[in-house]
């Protein structure tokens, strides 16, 4: 079997609802990162044996296989294939697994994953309305947007004994890393500025958005004084992830395929799962499949450097930590989907990304990517630096 090993990896910075990025086409911003990271690597784009993106409201400008009209559009090689899958909020790290395992099968030996969502030009579940009050999957209420999210967050919350003190301490440290992130350019070499002049007029953004917009000033007393999410709950939206328009890509090879090229492998994967869990709670998929990819990889939670556990809830973080008694000094160091933002299609392809980064600023081994994902399922990694 051939190894796969990442070779390049970027993201957009991540904008608001409405904010800096929403003048921007998803298929705009993907194109972005699919040629950043050809243009890193100096390889040519015909090489490519296959892209693979994740997009989870599949409606509108985001339809019809949006990798590939993001590829289509960048007037590159039209030889080369992109699919797009949704796997919920999993949905670009289920590219990265596809892509890795296709190299591995000898079926290619270079391939992109990478991820998109503009939230702000595709709201989350326009394509599940029939009308006023009505989805397609009105049967079936772990998929009913946004009640069985919220609710599933707050049986999480009072399940793991989480007051609303504690929701908002976790709010106020995601916000607090990520400033102290981007203070101390963490994110640098991650990120690729974003020229918004030929989109849509979005009045007050500048020129090019080489920072991520959701991170802001947060205080405790600030935090106390946001009104509950939804009647009677703990969650608000200083502990929530972000409405966020952005994308990311990753660009991967059979590592003989790199070294003949006289490319850098960077990073292998040690291991993948995409699991299922329990309905009611809905959001316990990080739990479930740590557990699972933990135990394929022959790993302990404390052989791992790093983790990045989407913040989809604050809740949903802290019942991680309190499975596995992980240690917080490891955890979304450089904050998460509450202070920088949570571009569904995109975010899978983000924690990637910004785990290699953090693994090669702090010269650390292994890194636990886990997200959790609408339809109960949970989508985990671990990323071992070469």
């Amino acid at each position: 079997m051939a190894t796969p090993v990442i070779v390049e990896a970027v993201r957009t910075p991540i904008g608001r609802r409405g904010g800096w990025l929403s003048g921007l086409k998803a298929v705009e911003l993907l194109r972005l990162v699919q040629v950043e990271v050809i243009r890193r690597a100096g390889i040519e784009p015909a090489e490519v044996g296959q892209i693979i993106g994740g997009c989870v409201t599949q409606a509108g400008e985001q339809s019809l296989n949006v990798t590939r009209n993001a590829w289509l559009s960048t007037g590159l090689p039209w030889s080369v294939p992109a699919s797009t899958v949704d796997t919920s909020c999993g949905s670009a790290q289920q590219a990265n697994h596809l892509i890795s395992a296709l190299i591995a099968a000898d079926v290619i030996d270079i391939g992109i994953a990478c991820g998109v969502e503009s939230m702000s030009r595709v709201p989350i579940g326009v394509n599940l309305y029939q009308g006023p009050g009505h989805y397609k999957t009105r049967d079936y209420p772990w998929d009913d947007p946004p009640k069985s999210q919220f609710g599933g967050a707050e049986r999480i919350a009072r399940r793991e004994g989480l007051s609303r003190a504690d929701l908002d301490g976790y709010g106020l440290l995601s916000q607090r890393r990520a400033a102290r992130a981007w203070a101390q350019g963490r994110f640098a070499a991650e990120v690729v500025p974003v020229d918004v002049r030929g989109g849509d007029p979005v009045p007050g953004a500048p020129a090019v958005v080489d920072r991520d917009q959701g991170v802001r000033e947060t205080t405790p007393e600030g935090l106390a004084a946001i009104a509950p999410a939804i009647p009677d709950g703990l969650h608000t939206a200083g502990t929530i992830s972000q409405v966020s328009d952005g994308a990311a890509a990753v660009l991967w090879m059979s590592r003989d395929r790199a070294l003949a090229l006289g490319l850098r492998p960077r990073a292998i994967l040690r291991h993948q799962a995409v699991v299922g869990a329990d309905p009611y709670f809905l959001l316990d998929g990080p739990i479930e499949a740590t557990r699972t990819v933990l135990g394929r990889a022959s790993l302990k939670i404390g052989d791992i450097d790093r983790y990045e556990i989407n913040e989809a809830f604050a809740a949903v973080v802290l019942a991680w930590r309190n499975a596995y008694d992980a240690d917080l000094d490891r955890l979304n160091v450089s904050g998460g989907a509450i202070s920088l933002g949570h571009p569904l299609g995109a975010s899978g392809a983000r924690l990637l990304v910004t785990a290699l980064h953090e693994l090669e600023r702090t010269d650390g081994t292994l890194a636990l990517v886990a997200m959790c994902c609408g339809g109960s399922l949970g989508t985990a990694a671990i990323l071992e630096r070469c």
